[in-house]
């Protein structure tokens, strides 16, 4: 990727995104940090945050390998892109061509120390209106895919855990969730539970792998635009096809977005103001002027991949910051509604929480004068013995 001294150049823009730093209680990389070069495989690197992260990567002079999407992708799309950049294809359903990426990728660079998930699917539609179909797909890509790429890479970062050096990480996974993982929206229910399904995964993962110090990290982006001025793929017209004619940009250029397909509502939920329409109205509202940033949240993601102690979660965007607390905060309110219905503990079994007494607290108090009264008695008959004895 040749440098510029354009406004609009990659390592312009991802120069002004350094403004943003991770806090120093991950040990981020800075100045006085100079950061190791690693070696990436980002799935799903033909979306809009996919390919920021590309570039991002390639311009603080880590290498990576760029997974674009079978059936969606060309191999031809996916060449060219740079140096230090190798391009493949997978299906993240297809257990095989995961297998795949991440032996080329181990086979070509030596090693692999960040693993990026990028990939997702999304229908909008209300529940009632998503078939089987529809329901699989999401559930698969989402879920299924990011336990395979897991579930297959896990072993290498095992056997680079036995020869990390003391403090050093062995890994570690950047799991690309969404805001959809921590609440419901009208018009993704079967795409919010396959994101719900990913974070209850990597957070429960994260307990079995830290011990050989592999990281994990869920990314929760809100609405976010691509800002990228070009895309890598620019590179790829400059070559020709196998029969020597020139590229176009319908050959090989990538689509902007396209990951989520918009399902033509039903009678009852086809009006103008109909909840289940909600996501749909907001991608209509939004167009490209979503508020979040590809190419700053693509700087943030790479030191992710670079500090020391990462977080469990990093959310993107004050819609996103906003509506989790929200969310949050009103599941606290209602536990506390209703916490007066929970069953109480042994110690409150049959007890006031105010103090009060119940019908099984005289029994207990004559239970106890008993046993204090048998305890007299035998301190009695003690005491007897004892001046009988010095008698």
């Amino acid at each position: 990727m040749a440098s510029s001294s354009s406004p609009h150049s990659p390592r312009t823009s991802a120069n002004s995104a350094r403004a943003l730093l991770l806090p120093t209680t991950t040990d981020p990389p800075s100045d006085s940090n100079p950061p190791s070069p690693k070696t990436w495989i980002i799935f799903g690197a033909t979306g809009h945050i996919g390919r920021s992260l590309v570039k991002n990567v390639l311009n603080h002079n880590d290498r990576v390998t760029a997974v674009g999407r079978t059936m969606e992708n060309t191999m031809q799309q996916m060449q060219g892109w740079h140096e230090r950049c190798l391009g493949l294809l997978c299906d993240v359903r297809v257990r095989e061509t995961v297998a795949t990426v991440i032996e080329r990728s181990i086979r070509h660079w030596g090693k692999v120390d960040v693993i990026v998930n990028c990939t997702g699917y999304g229908v909008l539609g209300a529940c009632e209106d998503q078939d089987d179909h529809d329901l699989r797909s999401q559930f698969e890509t989402n879920f299924l895919g990011t336990l395979n790429i897991i579930q297959l890479s896990l072993p290498y970062l095992r056997e680079q855990a036995g020869k990390r050096k003391e403090g050093e990480n062995a890994g570690r996974y950047i799991i690309f969730s969404s805001t959809s993982g921590a609440l419901g929206v009208p018009g993704l229910g079967p795409y919010c539970a396959t994101k719900y399904a990913v974070e209850g995964l990597i957070e429960s993962m994260l307990y079995e792998i830290d011990a050989f110090g592999i990281k994990a990290t869920l990314v929760e982006p809100g609405h976010m635009r691509l800002d990228e001025p070009t895309g890598l793929d620019d590179k790829a017209t400059e070559t020709a096809l196998p029969n020597g004619a020139a590229n176009t940009d319908r050959d090989v250029r990538l689509k902007k977005y396209g990951h989520f397909l918009v399902k033509r509502p039903s009678k009852p939920y086809d009006s103008p103001t109909a909840p289940a329409g909600h996501a749909r109205r907001i991608v209509q509202w939004m167009s490209d002027h979503q508020p979040v940033s590809a190419v700053r949240s693509a700087e943030l993601v790479w030191q992710l991949g670079h500090c020391r102690y990462p977080p469990l979660r990093l959310l993107l965007g004050t819609f996103a910051v906003d509506s989790v607390r929200d969310r949050l905060r009103s599941v606290i309110e209602e536990i506390e509604d209703w916490k007066h219905l929970s069953f109480p503990t042994g110690e409150e079994n049959g007890k006031d929480r105010k103090g009060g007494k119940d019908e099984n607290d005289d029994d207990d108090a004559e239970a106890d004068a008993d046993e204090a009264m048998d305890d007299a008695d035998v301190t009695a008959a003690v005491d007897e013995d004892d001046e009988e004895t010095r008698g």
